[in-house]
C-alpha cells in the first residue's frame, strides 16, 4: 500500500520512521511519501496561505499549491484523496478494511483555518476526523491514519494480534499481564497459568465484555 501525506511540515513525521511502521516501511509492506506543499507554491515567496475572503480571524491555505501537490502524486486520480477535517466523518477501526482496500491513499493536511473549499469540491473524496476537538492542524491526524493502515497490512503485525484487540467484535480487549507472575503485591489471575487454555479464552472473553459494559456500552449496543 502506499500513502502519500500531503503536509506544510514534513519534518513533523518522525514517528512513522520507528517502531512497527518504520520496520514496515524498511520491509517494503507499506510506502509512505512525504510531500511539502510548499514546493508546488509559485509565489517566490513559497507563500501557500492568505486572508480569508469576507474577512474573520486566522489564514487559510490557498488553493494552488494544494491542487497542484495533489495532481503530482495522483494524476489520474486513481487513489482515495482524504482531508484531514474536524469536520469529517470520525475515524474509527470500522474504517480500516475499507480504506486498506484502495492500495494508494493521498492524505491532505489542513493547517491554520484550513483549506480552500473548492479544493475540497474539486480534488477530495472524503473527510475523516479524529473526533469532536481542534487541532492546529492535519499532520497529527495524518499520522494516526497511517500508522493504522500501516499496522493493517499483511505481515506487519504477528498473526492474531489484529483479531485479539480493542474493537475486534465490537468489544474492548481484556487485560493483558506478562512477568513476574507477582508485582508489587499484585498477581496474575490464576486462570492465566493454570494451562488451561479453554478457561483462559472463556475468561479472556468474559473480561472483555465486563470492560466493555463499563467503559463503552455504546459498543455493545452497535452491534445489536
Amino acid at each position: 500500500m502506499k500513502i502519500d501525506i500531503l503536509t506544510l511540515f514534513p519534518e513533523m513525521f518522525v514517528p512513522l520512521k520507528e517502531s512497527i511502521v518504520g520496520r514496515a516501511v524498511k520491509r517494503n509492506k507499506i510506502e509512505i511519501n512525504l510531500v511539502n506543499i510548499r514546493d508546488f507554491s509559485i509565489d517566490k515567496h513559497k507563500k501557500c496561505d492568505d486572508y480569508p475572503f469576507g474577512g474573520g480571524a486566522g489564514m487559510v491555505m490557498m488553493p494552488q499549491p494544494l491542487a497542484d501537490a495533489i495532481e503530482a502524486v495522483d494524476a489520474a486520480h486513481t487513489a482515495r484523496r482524504i482531508y484531514l477535517s474536524p469536520k469529517g466523518e470520525t475515524f474509527s477501526q470500522k474504517m480500516l478494511p475499507r480504506l486498506g482496500g484502495y492500495g494508494h491513499i493521498v492524505l491532505v493536511c489542513g493547517h491554520y483555518e484550513g483549506i480552500d473549499q473548492r479544493v475540497i469540491d474539486l480534488f477530495i473524496d472524503e473527510e475523516i476526523s479524529l473526533g469532536d476537538f481542534v487541532l492546529t492542524g492535519g499532520e497529527l491526524p495524518a499520522m494516526v491514519v497511517a500508522d493504522c493502515l500501516a499496522r493493517f497490512q499483511g505481515g506487519v503485525l504477528s498473526e492474531g494480534s489484529l483479531t485479539d484487540e480493542s474493537f475486534t467484535g465490537g468489544l474492548l480487549e481484556y487485560p493483558q499481564y506478562t512477568r513476574p507472575q507477582v508485582f508489587r503485591g499484585l498477581p496474575v489471575p490464576e486462570v492465566l497459568v493454570s494451562g488451561d487454555h479453554a478457561k483462559v479464552d472463556a475468561w479472556r472473553k468474559e473480561q472483555a465484555l465486563k470492560l466493555t459494559k463499563e467503559r463503552r456500552p455504546d459498543l455493545l449496543e452497535e452491534e445489536k
